[in-house]
């Protein structure tokens, strides 16, 4: 398997890596400065998969034709987005990055034959609607977030879900479409303590709370090497074993976008009819 890793000097991101590269799959990973090409590339050594690094800024992605050209370089069976603007460059580029070169390259991956999977790290908080498993006091705890604290940052991962939401409905709604995975990962607040290897993962009563950067890249590397998961899957730190959480949510066919207006995105992003991939 090729694995296009967006973000990948991000702290998930290089946690993830050698996780992938262990399973014998070659990654290629995006990042902006040079100056951390021998850091990543040091990663895989001894390791069974290639890594390469592809030196290029998110920010200058400004269309799907620009996120396409990436695509096309690599040509990668899965698309990974760890990356972010990490609050660097003010609200606009926030929107710049975690809203419009997300979807950019949710756009070409949906629409590269040879692309199957899309993981979007996203967060915890990133919902409109209350859902039923949450207290009151729980979800006064996202929108004080939402609203107050991150409101740009909120906005921006919004988007770039539901429109990653919308665009696997619609898929799923062409029979002649192959199948394709999206998934949504939400952690919860990140934290760089090593992995505990214990979750409360797919559907988390908590509207907040703390999960290392570690157990979020092995959660997200067990997923992506499923053929049965998808959906929006919280995540924090809790009391289920890793690999028995990650077997229960594809089980169970667990989807945490339960409670939010799906078919709202889907008109909202494709009103046209008929929509083909």
């Amino acid at each position: 398997m090729q694995i296009l890793l967006l973000g990948g000097h991000g702290k998930v991101a290089l946690h993830l890596t050698p996780l992938l590269l262990k399973r014998g799959w070659n990654v290629t990973s995006v990042i902006r400065n040079p100056d951390h090409e021998s850091e990543i590339l040091a990663l895989g050594k001894g390791l069974k998969g290639n890594l390469n690094v592809l030196l290029s800024s998110l920010a200058d992605v400004k269309s799907a034709a620009d996120a396409q050209k990436i695509i096309d370089t690599v040509s990668p069976d899965y698309v990974v987005w760890s990356a972010g603007a990490g609050g660097k460059g003010g609200p606009s580029a926030t929107i710049a990055i975690d809203q419009e070169a997300a979807k950019h390259f949710m756009t070409a991956s949906f629409a590269s034959p040879g692309v199957s999977k899309f993981l979007m790290v996203s967060y915890l908080g990133s919902r409109k609607k209350q859902p039923s498993w949450m207290s009151d006091s729980e979800w006064a705890g996202v929108v004080k977030v939402n609203t107050e604290i991150l409101p740009t940052y909120a906005k921006a991962k919004q988007e770039a879900d539901e429109y990653l939401t919308a665009l696997a409905e619609v898929r799923k709604r062409d029979p002649n479409a192959s199948r394709f995975q999206a998934i949504n990962l939400r952690p919860g607040t990140l934290t760089d303590e090593p992995a505990t290897r214990m979750v409360d993962l797919g559907i988390t009563p908590k509207g907040r709370g703390s999960v290392t950067r570690e157990d979020v890249a092995i959660v997200a590397d067990l997923l992506l090497a499923r053929s049965d998961t998808e959906g929006w899957i919280d995540l924090v730190n809790g009391e289920e074993g890793v690999e028995g959480a990650v077997e229960r949510v594809a089980r169970e066919k667990v989807d945490a976008v339960v409670g939010e207006d799906v078919e709202g995105m889907v008109k909202r992003f494709f009103p046209e009819a008929g929509l083909k991939f």
